[in-house]
Order: structure tokens, then C-alpha cells, then sequence
């Protein structure tokens, strides 16, 4: 069974919202203390306490952080500094792989907007010590529920402006915009002039869901709701965390979400069509491939279709248009399930070959097999035979 996070973000979202969210779920505090108290921090103190929301019982995370001195108050972390931390801490694997990758997209998002490497982003208000607990208590808790993937709906924004340490900035502030151009997330906006999406509650979705959209197909287990620090009159002003299983199969009918990108060309010859698929399989895309088409007026002509992650679309497409000279690329979402399969090496008479090893079947590196074939001076054909019963 695959255990399933469904958040529920129309009224906002926050670290501290989504961390109580899954500890009123039934995440065990003791549980998220422990994982916590791996790190080298000890300047707070990490308290729920029920509470109510319009009438609905939900719980409140509070962060209270102890400011030793008074020029330790505002003390900067550069993320070079809290990555080197999560690296050294003994924390469970996922948690330490979740919690980097909030951090680094965050540190990205705001390095961008600064103009500095990402390495170099020093946290101040998404205060260190603050988005720290919020981050890894967040990570420790889907740990304690076993959560192993995580889906969520529209994300909430206000309007007007908000005070930041730089000034007055536009609401959504623009590490939040980012974040949610980033992922493609759904977002709609409430009549609100305050902040209720905050740049580390949408960074966590950001980084770890593994899609957006309505509630998936699971069986339900538990519901929990975090509490926001404001208590609205007109809603309730919480986190919805939805935990169910599914059984993984079932998960499946929804298989991995991609772009498929696609450009038409008659007048790109077969050389640079061949040239433009090894570019983009070289910069990372799952395939890429040329159909030939017939166009108007009975022109014969070429498709070139790439599959890539839809957080990459923007520079498949230019990639695409440069490499054929085309003025317009369209694309769409499409679904794959890719098969597990792992790479392994294998030799032959010394040379080394790789070969890709799934349930039902086993594919040879052809490059290496040609490469080995000709040092050995036997047919690839052989080579190919042999490697794939040494592989078996």
C-alpha cells in the first residue's frame, strides 16, 4: 500500500500551519521532537496546543525562538551553511532528502529574486531558526505518518501589499509567485489583504508533491487540520491534511506527469534533425524522436517530438526552436509509467559494457557493445548475445 498526503491549502498555507496540520493528524510529537533534536539547534522551543479555527478543532504549532543576545538576534544562514548541517545530522534518509530539497528550491527562488548564487542566500525573515523547525519538522512528521507521496489542491493567495525586511512588496510576495511558476501550481486568489501563502509553506509543496489537483482516489485514515495564527470570521483559517492508502496500482492509473513538446519543420535537413535528438537526449530529456508527416499542399516534412519534465519545459522549447529554426513549438501534458529498471555494468573479454535490467527484459548499451566488438574483433551481434546472458 502507498500512504498518500492530501493538503487542502484554500485558506493559505504555512510551515507552521502544515506542520500542525500532520501532528493534529496523528503525527507523533515525541517522534518529530526526536527527529528535530538531531540538529546542532537549541535556540527554541517547539509547543502545540489545540485550538479552533471557525468552530473547527485543529491544532497550532509554535516556533517561540530565544534570542541569546542582542546581536544574535538577527543572525543570517547562508544556505550553504544549513545544507552542510542537514548533511551532517543523523536524520532519517527521507527526511534529510525532503528537507534539502525545500531548502535548495527556496534558496534558488530567493537567489534569483536577490541576484545572488542560491549558496549564498542568507535566510533572515523565512527567520533560520523559524524555517528550519517548520522545514525539517514538516519532513519529520510525513516521516512518523510514512507518507509516501503527496498531492495538493489550489493554493490561496491574498492581495495588496506586504512589509518584508526589504520594504513593501506586492501580495503574493514574489518568492511565493516563483515558487508556484516553478511547479505550474494551481493557485486562486481570496479577498484578503494579508499574506496567507507564505514563501516556506509553498516551498514545501513546491518541492514535494508529487502532483497538484483534486483529492486522489485513496481510502481515508486520518484528517488533520494546522491552525494559522489569525482566526478569520468569514474561514476558517487552516490547513486541511487528508492521509489515506491507495493501493499502488490504483495510484498507477495516474502514472507520472510530463510535457510533451512538439515542432514541425519542412525544410530542416536529416542531418540536424539527428543532430537536434542527441542535443536534447543529452540535456536530459526522457525521449526524443522525428515522425515524418505530410503538410499542406502535399509538402513532405518532419516532427520532432521531445518528452521532458514540465519543470523544464521553457528550455526544451527554446532548445527545440534554436536547434530546428522553427517559429513556434506547441506542447502538451501527457502521463507515462516508466518501468523500474536498474543499470548495471557487466564485462566482456575485459571490456566493459552497460546494460539496463528490468522485470521482463534486458537492453544492452549499443555504443558499448559496438566499442567492445570492434576491440575484440567479434561481430556485435555476439557481443550483444553475450552481455545479455552475463546480465541474466
Amino acid at each position: 500500500m502507498t500512504r498518500v498526503a492530501w493538503f487542502n491549502c484554500s485558506a493559505g498555507t504555512a510551515g507552521d500551519m502544515t506542520l500542525a496540520a500532520l501532528v493534529d493528524a496523528g503525527a507523533d510529537q515525541l517522534r518529530v521532537g526526536e527527529i528535530l533534536a538531531a540538529l546542532p539547534i537549541d535556540d527554541y522551543a517547539l509547543t502545540f496546543e489545540r485550538t479552533q479555527r471557525c468552530g473547527v478543532a485543529s491544532t497550532r504549532a509554535i516556533v517561540a525562538v530565544h534570542h541569546h543576545d542582542e546581536h544574535h538576534h538577527d543572525h543570517h544562514r547562508p544556505w550553504r551553511d544549513i545544507d552542510a548541517m542537514l548533511v551532517a545530522a543523523e536524520l532519517p534518509e527521507r527526511v534529510r532528502d525532503r528537507a534539502r530539497s525545500v531548502f535548495s528550491l527556496l534558496a534558488e527562488v530567493e537567489g534569483a529574486i536577490h541576484g545572488v548564487p542560491a549558496a549564498d542566500v542568507e535566510f533572515h525573515e523565512v527567520g533560520s531558526t523559524d524555517a528550519i523547525v517548520d522545514i525539517v519538522g514538516v519532513c519529520a512528521a510525513l516521516e512518523a505518518l510514512n507518507v509516501d507521496r503527496i498531492v495538493a489542491g489550489p493554493i490561496a493567495m491574498g492581495h495588496g501589499s506586504i512589509s518584508s525586511a526589504h520594504g513593501r512588496l506586492p501580495n503574493p510576495g514574489p518568492a511565493v509567485v516563483a515558487l508556484c511558476a516553478r511547479r505550474s501550481i494551481p493557485t486562486f486568489g481570496l479577498d484578503e489583504p494579508r499574506e496567507i501563502s507564505t514563501p516556506t509553506g509553498v516551498a514545501i509543496l513546491a518541492a514535494l508533491a508529487d502532483s497538484f489537483g483534486p483529492m486522489p482516489a485513496i481510502t481515508t485514515s486520518a484528517v488533520g487540520y494546522g491552525a494559522g495564527t489569525a482566526d478569520f470570521d468569514t474561514r476558517a483559517n487552516v490547513v486541511q491534511v487528508v492521509v489515506g492508502e491507495t493501493n499502488s496500482d490504483s495510484f498507477r492509473s495516474t502514472g507520472q506527469h510530463v510535457r510533451l513538446l512538439e515542432v514541425n519543420v519542412d525544410d530542416v535537413t536529416g542531418e540536424v534533425l539527428a543532430h537536434t535528438v542527441s542535443s536534447l537526449m543529452a540535456a536530459g530529456a526522457h525521449d526524443a524522436w522525428v515522425t515524418p508527416i505530410v503538410m499542406k499542399k502535399g509538402r513532405p516534412a518532419h516532427t520532432v517530438h521531445v518528452l521532458c519534465e514540465e519543470v523544464r519545459t521553457g528550455e526544451f522549447a527554446e532548445l527545440l526552436a534554436r536547434e530546428t529554426g522553427s517559429l513556434g513549438v506547441r506542447g502538451s501534458i501527457v502521463e507515462r509509467w516508466p518501468v523500474a529498471r536498474e543499470e548495471t555494468t557487466i564485462e566482456v573479454e575485459g571490456q566493459t559494457i552497460r546494460v539496463k535490467v528490468a522485470d521482463h527484459r534486458v537492453k544492452v548499451e549499443f555504443d558499448d557493445a559496438a566499442r567492445a566488438a570492434a576491440a575484440l574483433g567479434i561481430p556485435v551481434r555476439e557481443v550483444l548475445r553475450r552481455a545479455e546472458e552475463a546480465a541474466r
